[in-house]
């Protein structure tokens, strides 16, 4: 006996979604979740320096932790040259403030990356972290590195 008959004839109607697709050996799966949406289009990708300073920081956490034994270490564990892990593990010289708009700079959706490592070496050699916000705030305003540079003297 249905429900419809047992409460009379009320035109009571449920509606619901079923999402079908090929599970293993080709049947049919139903499940009651929509279909998963496609991934929209990428926005531009974490810039360069970004990643950087995040690599560094969970680099800093394996020493720490004694995962490895020294910055030597990871140079070998990463293919790298220990000269190359220096400068990436220099970014953690910046002051606190100046990480985090690192760490959430916009994504770059064409061309190269506005700010780069390199590009950064100088504000970081400025261990004072007052000395080190006006050189990021002209790199982060988009002046140019010499103008920046100007400012250390």
């Amino acid at each position: 006996m249905s429900r419809q008959s047992e409460r009379g004839d009320r035109g009571l109607k449920v509606r619901f979604r079923v999402h079908l697709e090929r599970g293993r050996r080709n049947r049919l799966v139903e499940g009651a979740a929509p279909a998963p949406e496609p991934d929209p289009e990428p926005q531009g990708t974490i810039p360069r320096v970004s990643r950087l300073l995040a690599l560094a920081h969970h680099l800093q956490g394996m020493l720490d932790r004694c995962e490895v034994k020294n910055m030597a270490e990871i140079a070998r564990l990463g293919h790298v040259s220990r000269a190359r892990v220096t400068q990436i593990m220099n970014l953690l010289l910046f002051a606190p403030d100046i990480q985090e708009e690192i760490l959430f700079l916009p994504p770059t959706t064409d061309g190269r990356d506005p700010i780069t490592e390199r590009g950064l070496r100088r504000v970081h050699r400025t261990f004072s972290f007052r000395k080190q916000r006006p050189l990021w705030a002209a790199i982060a305003a988009g002046q140019s590195q010499s103008q920046a540079g100007s400012e250390l003297a």
